[in-house]
């Protein structure tokens, strides 16, 4: 029976719709004439989802028992005895109540999929396990039901159901996502507008990863080598050369003239360090790349020119920026062709641009090749190919100058030294035999013969082999100390490259790149474990295709403390390798904790702020409902008294108590717009608005107290660009702030001025000035006391937050001879009304 087909609808955070979309795409099935059934639906009370699931068969749930408590789950044995064509499962990476066949939901879908039914379901962006430490930083909470990435990646079909930020907060604030009860905790914790752009940010880049890894499928199955061109990526090699800036500089203007090109720089370490550039200059040329967008990449690599058109082709780069090479003539002419030759022989489709710097090699010169600068096979050529060159050469201006033996010998020590530091202790022990040799037959007597007449020859013969040895032995010994030693700079320019990437922020899956770039692995994760017999493993965070899930799946694994584990796998490494992996290991130990109690110490301090703003907001509207409350309590205990009233009383009792309420009705509506303005859930429409309109409005819900406010504006004012029934709320709020502090004596004004891009609308009230900022701000009731309103006072933080949310500004001054003045200023429109 051929397997089922998965398809995943992915969210960033719930109530985005993806349970909505689920059902949607349930009944196009069924309009077709699929059968389609729900095996599982959690609509969360929201009607327009439930209604979406009318006419669609539902399987019954399964009703299990645990601790005491009825739950009821998916019944998988009923779906797979219907066996739809389609079944529509609801939440994923949901938890089984214990006592299920299967304690994940997603394992009950894999058993679907095995019987042959397709499955269309839904998950959250949070839920996958390799995102778990990034979603805890970003939203301070730990996902308890998490899916591994494995599970997703093999779906036939991942579907992003998207919206912004904003328009999420407005469903929430509007009831269709959470009851009533738990709104405000969702908006000011995980719902907040940072949480959620970093979460759809979480999943826009995975899923365009998947997109990647399916092109790269695609064309792995399909034999295509060459790169394809669907977005172009300039990738700069670096050698640690002080050229490194300048090829950096090029290559990002070559990025800037191509809209949406990528930038990479790659600088690859040999696995024995002696090719290793300066560090110091390779962490300000990392700098650089960064600062300019691109991105740094330190991998493992013998041959250079190779590993650098792999990683070019890994990556889908499309133009590779190389320096013109620092090499002199006869260094390229004992080592072969350069990395730049090489590079451009192998790079096949991928552009090549060789960019000359003032550090290129310049007039031809005499250089010998640097000690031990090749290995293996290449090591011993270039040092045989320098004693067969130097040898005849020496032996020719010998007969020339008709030199002695004692002058030969100490002739030919001169290339037993070059071949030693070029291609080690053995090709230099033959060179020096071979200069033994060539001394006897053109130098010693009988000459053109290899006889020694003369003991006293043979003497001088055997001690220049033994020095010539002792002299190559000791030139190996100091390349060996040099190789370790530049193995040990490597090592520490590892551990340095690691260090650097947790202190500048980098997240998990950004370090285990680095490391996964560092050992030339394919794939590297951080699995953890529960402690206990038959430990399950889960994938913290991963980098690379396929990584492996569990110990026993890697090539390389290191333990991270007592739960932890890095795998890795590609290659297995060698001892000094394994001794740098488990440093770097011990770095994202001591990296993974820091982050940790870094998100703690965010969690706490954002929850310090939170009950910081909602106390001052609780004491602000306590003092500004504590004067209309005393009068409500006053008029009622009047009324309650056993005193015949009058009319006349009685009237004018109702209309206090009937002002209270309007004062309390008021602050309550400023209350509810200021949660929503800092929720970002305001419903905002933009657009030219007539002011006059706006302060009549404002006059007008002032009820009676609008005609005690003077209103003085120019003839002719442009329309202003705000929200109209926002605005009007902002003005009423100012002017009841005004009408509350302003004396009797003197009324409250409204005026406008015209600015050359904006509005100001200007409150003006005549009470006390505001006090000194070494002065305690009162506490007291809002009216009816001595103490002056502060300028925090609930009508200004209303007005000031519904001004923000449409792009204005809100500033407060002294009015000249006392009192205080409120600017509320927007943009205007440019031609007047």
């Amino acid at each position: 029976m051929a397997r089922g087909r998965l398809r995943i609808y992915l969210g960033a955070a719930p109530g985005v719709g993806k349970t909505y979309a689920m059902l949607a795409e349930g009944q196009r099935r069924r309009a077709r004439g699929t059968d389609v059934v729900i095996g599982f639906l959690e609509p969360h009370g929201r009607k327009v989802t439930a209604a979406m699931a009318d006419g669609l068969e539902v399987v019954p749930r399964r009703e299990c028992g645990y601790r005491d408590a009825r739950f009821t789950e998916m019944d998988l044995d009923a779906v797979l005895a219907r066996h739809p064509q389609v079944a529509l499962v609801d939440e994923l990476a949901h938890t089984n109540v214990p006592g299920c066949r299967n304690a994940k939901r997603w394992q009950d879908v894999e058993e679907l999929l095995d019987a042959g039914i397709d499955v269309v379901t839904t998950l959250n962006i949070q839920h996958l396990e390799s995102l778990n430490d990034v979603v805890r930083q970003i939203t301070g909470v730990t996902q308890q039901e998490t899916l591994p990435d494995a599970v997703a990646r093999r779906a036939e079909q991942v579907e992003l159901v998207d919206m912004t930020p904003e328009a999420l907060r407005r469903r929430m604030v509007h009831g269709n996502v959470y009851p009533p009860d738990r709104i405000e905790a969702a908006l000011t914790h995980y719902f907040r507008p940072g949480n959620l752009t970093a979460l759809r940010e979480l999943a826009l880049l995975w899923l365009a990863d998947r997109v990647e890894e399916g092109l790269q499928r695609y064309r792995a199955e399909h034999g295509i080598a060459t790169g394809w061109e669907t977005r172009e990526r300039i990738l700069v090699a670096l050698s640690g050369g002080p050229e490194g800036e300048t090829l950096i500089r090029r290559a990002a203007r070559v990025a800037e003239r191509i809209q949406g090109a990528d930038l990479l720089a790659v600088h690859v370490m040999p696995c024995d360090g002696l090719a290793l550039g300066g560090q110091s200059a390779l962490a300000t040329q990392r700098a650089l790349v960064e600062s300019m967008g691109g991105r740094y990449y330190q991998i493992v690599g013998d041959d250079v020119a190779k590993a650098i058109i792999q990683f070019a082709q890994a990556e889908n780069a499309t133009q590779i920026v190389l320096g013109a090479s620092r090499r002199g003539w006869l260094a390229s002419a004992l080592t072969g062709e350069g990395v730049g030759v090489r590079v451009t022989r192998l790079s096949g489709s991928i552009d090549v641009h060789m960019v000359t710097h003032e550090h290129a090699a310049g007039p031809p010169g005499l250089r010998l090749p640097r000690a031990g600068r090749g290995f293996g096979v290449r090591r011993y050529v270039a040092g045989a190919a320098l004693a067969v060159l130097l040898l005849p050469t020496l032996t020719m201006v010998g007969l020339q100058g008709r030199f002695t033996l004692s002058s030969a010998l100490l002739g030919y020590l001169l290339p037993v030294i070059a071949v030693a530091l070029t291609g080690g202790l053995y090709v230099a022990l033959a060179t020096a035999v071979a200069g033994a040799l060539l001394a006897d037959y053109y130098f010693t007597p009988p000459l053109h013969s290899l006889a020694i007449a003369r003991p006293d020859d043979a003497a001088a013969m055997a001690v220049f082999v033994v020095v010539a040895t002792f002299v190559s032995w000791a030139i190996e010994t100091a390349t060996r100390q040099t190789r370790r030693a530049a193995r040990a700079s490597a090592e520490a320019g590892a551990l340095s490259t690691l260090a650097g990437a947790a202190l500048g922020g980098h997240n998990l899956p950004a370090q285990l790149e680095q490391i996964r770039q560092l050992f030339g692995l394919d794939a590297v994760s951080l699995l953890d474990r529960e402690p206990g017999p038959g430990p399950d493993w889960h994938v913290l965070a991963s980098s690379g295709e396929r990584p492996p899930e569990h110990p026993a799946e890697a090539d390389t694994s290191v333990p991270v403390g007592e739960t932890l584990t890095l795998a890795g796998r590609g290659r297995v490494l060698g001892d000094s390798d394994q001794r740098v992996l488990v440093a770097c290991a011990v770095q994202i130990a001591a990296c993974l904790d820091r982050q940790q109690l870094a998100a703690r110490a965010a969690d706490a301090d954002q929850k310090i702020a939170a009950d910081s703003a909602r106390t001052t907001l609780l004491l602000a509207t306590q003092r500004e409902l504590q004067a209309p409350l005393a009068q409500m309590q006053d008029t009622l205990d009047r009324l309650a008294t056993h005193d015949p009233l009058g009319a006349e009383q009685r009237h004018e009792l109702a209309a206090t108590g009937q002002a209270s309420l309007a004062r309390i009705a008021t602050r309550l509506t400023d209350l509810q717009d200021l949660g929503q303005a800092r929720a970002g859930a305001l419903d905002i429409h933009l657009r030219p608005v007539e002011l006059d309109d706006v302060l009549s409005a404002a006059l007008d819900d002032l009820g009676p107290g609008g005609h005690d406010i003077v209103v003085d504006t120019p003839e002719d004012l442009p329309d202003v660009i705000a929200d109209a029934n926002l605005l009007t709320r902002a003005v009423t709020s100012l002017a009841t702030n005004a009408l509350d502090r302003n004396p009797c004596t003197a009324p409250a004004t409204v005026t406008v001025s015209v600015l050359p891009d904006s509005l100001a609308i200007n409150i003006i009230d005549h009470g006390p000035g505001a006090p000194a900022p070494h002065e305690p701000r009162p506490a007291g009731p809002a009216r009816g006391t001595t103490g002056p309103i502060p300028d925090g006072s609930l009508p200004v933080r209303t007005a000031q937050a519904l001004t923000e949310a449409m792009g204005g500004t809100l500033h407060r001054h002294d009015t000249p001879g006392g009192g205080l003045t409120f600017s509320l200023t927007l943009p205007r429109t440019t031609t007047q009304s």
